[in-house]
């Protein structure tokens, strides 16, 4: 992709796009970093000292003075700024479709609503060790918070990058084609930028697959309902290699499938089924649940795919305790255990952690409402639930939908709910931290959420 001269928009200073700006630059384009918000002070030293001009608080008729536009994941397809880039006839790509253009190396790309940063977390765990064997570099880059495009140039052709991909990156993907695509599952999710619509935002997770042939591979879940029917009875140019907790046919097609066999993680082919791991071996306190399994279907599926063998993959998933933020085991407390699952941003994800969780727990949950159907989790809730805190914008529809099913309260912040869970948790219960929402409203994103709860909790402790 000669871009030398070109004149390139880039839209959002974020991360992605101060790398975007940044890898563009040094390709010899003429960059236009533009953001609708103010821009950190050292930011704009650091882009100064690499010769990208800035604009801050609006975008102005420079941004169309362009050949190319980059724009963040964050902008949707509805701001005034992305309209006009369109009426002009100006290209719009991702920095996801940008850093691939420039990539050399080896792609597994990772998308799903639930599982993507465990996936590909345990993916590239998988590659490193394996690297470290047979003299190549793992890569871990895109929406897991590391910008494909910061360390694209750095990469060879041995090499592997692991990219963790949103719907958002992939809606304006157009050449981006991985060796190894993931898909862990898709249910209802960011639906408020999908009109409500599921088949939308399905289909901007299919994106991942768009571009694939002969040599390449599709992992997906058959365990989810969507996945399975679309697609059953389809030929495709590329390998597919399902994976699921249930043993069942795979639509009579003879296919390389990872499943799981009564307490075994196997890889069937049409030589019969290959022993990998037994579950009691990586399933642990911070590492459980169904959903865990499932994941660990998929990352074996992959490292299947790109030739690894199974006792790297056992090596790495014996030590593996899970990611941060994802039903994370913070400390226990005069007999309760304190778990930290900021990352549940929607209601399937804060589901998997309820289901995970052994007896009964007191829940804190709220933020940034989606769309959210809670009653999709009420009998589980009334199972599993003593206590619901509701927090954020949210509170009043959690509030709305739990009063008769289970006691419900409402905290005025985050320090308030922990306070209350303390006073309400009995010994051998959980307080479990699920939010099921977005964390835009109170928070700067989930990571800053997970980091402000745990400190929150290890106060408590304190006292």
């Amino acid at each position: 992709m000669d871009l030398s001269g070109k004149k390139v928009s880039v839209i959002g200073a974020a991360k992605s796009g101060i790398a975007a700006a940044e890898l563009l630059r040094s390709v010899g384009a003429d960059v236009l970093l533009s953001d609708f918000g103010r821009i950190d002070e050292s930011a704009l030293l650091h882009l100064e000292n690499k010769k990208i001009s800035v604009e801050q608080e609006g975008h102005s008729e420079r941004v169309y003075d362009a050949d190319l536009c980059v724009i963040s994941p964050g902008i949707p397809p509805s701001a005034e700024v992305v309209k006009t880039l369109e009426s002009k006839g100006i290209q719009i790509l991702s920095e996801i479709e940008l850093a691939s253009r420039f990539c050399t190396a080896r792609v597994v790309g990772i998308t799903g609503t639930d599982g993507k940063t465990t996936t590909s977390t345990l993916i590239h765990r998988i590659l490193e060790a394996d690297g470290l064997r047979n003299k190549y570099r793992s890569f871990s880059v895109g929406n897991i918070g590391v910008p494909f495009s910061s360390l694209v140039k750095e990469m060879t052709p041995r090499d592997v990058a692991v990219v963790e991909l949103s719907s958002y990156q992939l809606e304006r993907c157009f050449t981006f084609r991985p060796d190894v695509a993931v898909i862990t599952n898709i249910t209802p999710d960011h639906l408020n930028r999908y009109e409500g619509d599921i088949n939308r935002y399905a289909a901007a997770k299919f994106r991942i697959y768009a571009n694939q042939g002969d040599g390449d591979t599709l992992i997906y879940n058959e365990d989810d309902p969507l996945l399975r029917e679309h697609f059953a009875g389809w030929e495709f140019p590329f390998a597919m290699m399902p994976f699921g907790l249930e043993p069942a046919p795979r639509g009579g097609v003879e296919r390389r499938v990872v499943l799981l066999d009564g307490e075994s993680v196997v890889e069937r082919t049409s030589n019969g089924k290959k022993h990998v791991i037994e579950i009691s071996e990586f399933l642990k306190n911070s590492f459980r649940g169904r959903h865990n399994i499932s994941n660990v279907l998929a990352a074996v599926a992959a490292a299947r795919a790109l030739g690894i063998t199974s006792d790297v993959v056992r090596s790495v998933l014996r030590e593996f305790k899970g990611v941060e933020h994802r039903q994370e085991f913070v400390v226990t407390v005069d007999g309760v255990s304190w778990v930290n699952d900021s990352k549940a941003t929607n209601i399937n994800a804060m589901r998997q952690a309820l289901e995970a969780v052994p007896g009964s727990c007191v829940l804190i949950a709220g933020g940034q409402d989606k769309g959210n159907d809670y009653s999709s989790i009420a009998r589980l809730v009334q199972k599993k639930v003593s206590l619901i805190i509701a927090m954020g914008e949210s509170k009043g529809n959690i509030t709305a939908a739990f009063e008769g099913i289970v006691a419900v309260k409402e905290a005025m912040s985050l320090a308030d709910a922990v306070s209350i869970a303390h006073e309400a948790a009995v010994e051998g219960e959980t307080v479990l931290f699920s939010p099921g929402c977005a964390s835009f409203d109170m928070f700067e994103n989930f990571e800053d959420r997970g980091i402000k709860f745990k400190e929150c909790v290890h106060q408590i402790k304190q006292c």
